[in-house]
């Protein structure tokens, strides 16, 4: 049997809202650690905290990650398989997210939004070998071996650290395991601003993995061949340069109410086809800021200050005892 070493990086003096359910879990005490690595470079948080877990099973969360009851052990057992390297599962929208949280939540798991990385924001099909398109950072667990050996996650990165990583992880023949039934529940964001910059940062992110990773997945490249298209329209403003267009948004109603009739709420559909030109706009723009400004980042001033604080050792309740 495994131990698992928790991991969950947060802001200083952030709230770590994942404690409401990991306090509860239902896993033998002595076979889990749990870490909070306190600091502003979650890429470098998660690394130190891995360098100080002992268990040979790191299990990443985020600090709003709510996980389901037993979520170790279902974890643990997939890993039983010695070829398997990573297993992941969904994060999901909680019931109790606003009308404009669910419409942000029905955008990515859409074929119109989320497109092929849907399966990261829904439970879908069954447990399968897979890739890094369906896994996602804040429910993701790695053997510590091939976390050590392929050398963590880059630190240059954030987002997209992980992607990077389970790149190389695939490329040497291990397997990564998708379980929809392993799943967190996170909140979306409270307000389109804030999405909307979570969207950039995704497109800025997918950016720096292709230039630092040397591989290019075309399919990413759309919304920001659709941002030059719109950025064209002024000056090619004809009816048939204009179809493209007129085509799109017809796609996105269509799409609005297929998400509407299949998860039964109208409310939340309404709001996506205008959501549906921030998602695409956002993450294009963040894609060629990311692609033009890669080279010329710098950390930010105190980005390096880190704690590593274990809160709960093996076979001990959870403290707030700083580690050295």
């Amino acid at each position: 049997m495994s131990r698992i070493s928790v991991i969950i990086p947060v802001k200083p003096g952030g709230y770590v809202k994942a404690l409401e359910r990991l306090r509860g879990e239902e896993y033998p005490s002595a076979r889990f650690e749990l870490f909070i690595a306190q600091g502003r470079n979650p890429s470098r948080q998660r690394n130190r905290a891995a360098a100080e877990a002992t268990g040979e099973i790191l299990y990443f969360l985020d600090d709003d990650s709510l996980v389901s009851p037993g979520f170790l052990g279902r974890a643990e057992a997939h890993f039983q398989d010695s070829r398997v390297a990573v297993v992941g599962g969904p994060s999901l929208t909680p019931e109790g997210d606003t009308t404009l949280q669910h419409a942000f939540g029905m955008l990515l798991i859409s074929r119109f939004g989320g497109g092929g990385v849907r399966n990261r924001y829904r439970c879908h099909g069954g447990v399968r070998a897979t890739g890094e398109h369906e896994l996602i950072l804040c429910n993701l667990a790695f053997r510590k071996k091939e976390f050590s050996e392929f050398g963590g996650f880059d630190e240059r990165l954030y987002p997209n650290e992980e992607n990077e990583l389970m790149d190389r992880i695939a490329s040497s023949g291990r397997l990564m395991i998708h379980d929809p039934d392993l799943a967190v529940e996170r909140s979306q964001r409270r307000s389109v601003r804030a999405f909307g910059r979570q969207l950039f940062g995704y497109g800025r992110g997918r950016a720096e993995q292709t230039i630092i990773s040397g591989r290019v997945k075309w399919i990413a490249f759309v919304p920001t061949l659709f941002v030059v298209y719109l950025a064209a329209i002024p000056v090619f403003a004809d009816l048939l340069f204009l179809a493209p267009l007129m085509l799109y948004l017809s796609l996105a109603v269509i799409f609005a109410v297929r998400e509407g009739i299949r998860r039964g709420e109208f409310r939340s559909a309404a709001l996506l086809p205008p959501l549906f030109l921030l998602f695409h706009c956002a993450f294009g723009v963040g894609m060629i800021r990311g692609f033009l400004f890669y080279p010329f980042r710098k950390i930010a001033i105190g980005e390096d200050e880190i704690t590593i604080c274990r809160v709960k050792r093996f076979g001990e309740p959870f403290t707030q005892q700083q580690t050295e």
